[in-house]
């Protein structure tokens, strides 16, 4: 047994994009277990159905131990699902949010995923620049606070259309933050991204990785649809 490795605050967050080889390969029952005991040791694990090249499936799954999380990838991966990228955060608490009542506190380390009747999901990284004369880390803090400010409200224009799960990510994986979007259309995904793009600490200081989006679902109906027949 090795001793658990947890963050002081929040959880682990652990981003898995999959490709499935096909029907005789991948081992359906053993990936519905493996998402099933995670699920019993308390993880939260959300299953997607990606669409386009980049992958067919993609699991997210929340722990405090990141032995747990790191189970998961390894049981999935004996169940045949091939391994084309991941994504390694923390959920927290931002510099500019302290003080916020707790219940926002524990909606953002602590979030219950997926939420009800919002399907269309998307991630994606994203970090700030360090351009000559566009410097996030350059800013003084009361100056990145109001600009985070302007962001969070623009933010708020979707609530109850869209949840956004924001992890950080510095030191842990290549971007600063993982943002993970659940919606009830796909059309509100990208309305909301367009929205926040036009922010000033997105449109001067935005830095966007790779774009995974699909659909929510169970595990099992998510492979119903990947391996039908």
């Amino acid at each position: 047994m090795v001793d658990p490795v947890v963050p002081a605050v929040g959880q682990g967050a652990l981003h898995l994009f999959w490709r499935v080889p096909g029907e005789g390969v991948v081992d359906r029952a053993a990936v519905a277990t493996a998402v099933a005991s995670a699920r019993d040791d308390g993880a939260q694990v959300v299953s997607v159905a990606l669409l386009g090249h980049k992958g067919d499936l993609a699991t997210m799954a929340l722990a405090p131990d990141l032995w747990r999380l790191r189970r998961l990838q390894s049981e999935l991966a004996a169940a045949g699902l091939d391994l084309v990228d991941s994504y390694v955060s923390l959920t927290e608490l931002s510099e500019y949010a302290q003080g916020v009542p707790d219940e926002l506190r524990q909606a953002r380390l602590w979030p219950q995923l997926p939420p009800e009747g919002k399907p269309a999901w998307c991630f994606y990284p994203m970090s700030k620049r360090r351009w000559v004369g566009a410097n996030w880390f350059a800013l003084p803090y009361d100056e990145r606070k109001e600009l985070m400010y302007e962001h969070g409200g623009s933010g708020r224009k979707f609530a109850g259309r869209v949840l956004q799960v924001v992890t950080g990510s510095t030191g842990v994986d290549d971007h600063e933050w993982g943002v993970t979007l659940f919606a009830e259309r796909p059309d509100d995904l990208k309305e909301v991204v367009y929205t926040l793009r036009y922010d000033r600490a997105s449109a001067l200081y935005g830095e966007f990785g790779t774009f995974y989006t699909g659909m929510v679902a169970e595990v099992d109906d998510v492979l119903d649809r990947l391996l039908p027949g």
